[in-house]
């Protein structure tokens, strides 16, 4: 399917088969190697995204990061957990857990020991960004009891977003920024000890006949303009209130701060805010891009910090 895509950066060489599927459970055989073909392409990629499948425990994998052939040549943006809204509604984890359990079995690289909730609980507590999948098939009852079973697992405030139509905006997904904190929450799992784990990939109920091509409009996306602010943490602090206040999924920005020479960029991830002083690659500040579902106020949101909405794109 990739080499059929036409684009001209994914030709047949570009592509990368790992053995058994696996990318984590050999780090050394696999994941280095897999890495260092893909940081060896000229031009190297803007991102790369490994997906493991529905049985894989993220830490090992975010461990891997911390290789010294790979720490000092890439950053790990973060990790996001997909689950499945429906099954989740319905009191459940995968929308067959029977089959899930018996894949489990017949595969004798998988840590058996683990309980399917457990391993739940480790993705949960991994993810930096959870994605609710198959939104569009739940009234708002039945997504309300699916984050809740989400946030019934959660150690600390976490983002979720519902995306219907199988489709969720990119610049919500990537670029979240939060390495440290995926670190920080990998030292936290249930898991310490290193099994060998998942190489089949998990049945997805992917409702072919429920894609819709409109997936995209189900969110919105502004940019703000900002005059300077006298105070950076004071600034971070309201962005933290409205990211609650009005549902902002993401607001990222390169901002002026009286009496700095350098501009201050500031990251928002849900209600989690950081910020740091550096020079723009492009020069312009000012501006903070905020993304939320359909209905974000995004003239409330702009003045409440003294600004105007100059672009934006909202569902037609």
């Amino acid at each position: 399917m990739l080499k059929d895509c036409g684009a001209d950066s994914c030709s047949a060489d570009d592509i990368i088969e790992l053995a058994n599927g696996c990318i984590c459970c050999t780090v050394a055989d696999d994941f280095l190697p897999s890495m260092q073909q893909l940081l060896a392409q000229d031009p190297r990629p803007d991102h790369i995204i490994i997906e493991t499948s529905g049985l894989a425990l993220p830490q090992p994998l975010v461990q891997a990061f911390n290789w010294p052939g790979i720490k000092s040549e890439v950053m790990l943006d973060g990790v996001v957990t997909l689950v499945d809204g429906p099954a989740l509604a319905d009191g459940g984890i995968a929308h067959d857990l029977d089959a899930l359990e018996a894949q489990r079995a017949a595969d004798e690289e998988l840590d058996h020991e683990s309980p399917i909730d457990e391993l739940f609980a480790d993705q949960i507590g991994a993810a930096n960004l959870i994605v609710l999948s198959k939104a569009d098939l739940l009234n708002e009852d039945a997504v309300a009891r699916a984050r809740q079973v989400v946030e019934g697992q959660l150690d600390a405030p976490t983002p979720i977003i519902s995306v219907a139509g199988g489709a969720a905006p990119m610049d919500a997904i990537l670029g979240l920024d939060m390495e440290a904190q995926a670190h920080a929450r990998s030292e936290h799992s249930h898991h310490h000890h290193h099994h060998h784990h998942h190489d089949e990939e998990h049945h997805h109920d992917d409702d072919h006949h429920h894609h819709h091509e409109h997936g995209h409009d189900e969110f919105a996306s502004y940019v703000i303009s900002v005059s300077e602010i006298e105070d950076a943490e004071t600034f971070q602090a309201i962005i933290a209130d409205m990211a609650a206040e009005f549902g902002i999924l993401r607001a990222k920005g390169r901002l002026s701060v009286t009496g700095k020479a350098l501009p201050y960029i500031v990251q928002a991830v849900g209600r989690r805010v950081d910020g740091y002083y550096a020079r723009g690659a492009d020069g312009t500040h000012g501006q903070l891009v905020v993304i939320g579902l359909a209905g974000l106020d995004a003239d409330a949101i702009a003045s409440r910090l003294g600004g105007q909405v100059i672009a934006g794109h909202a569902p037609s």
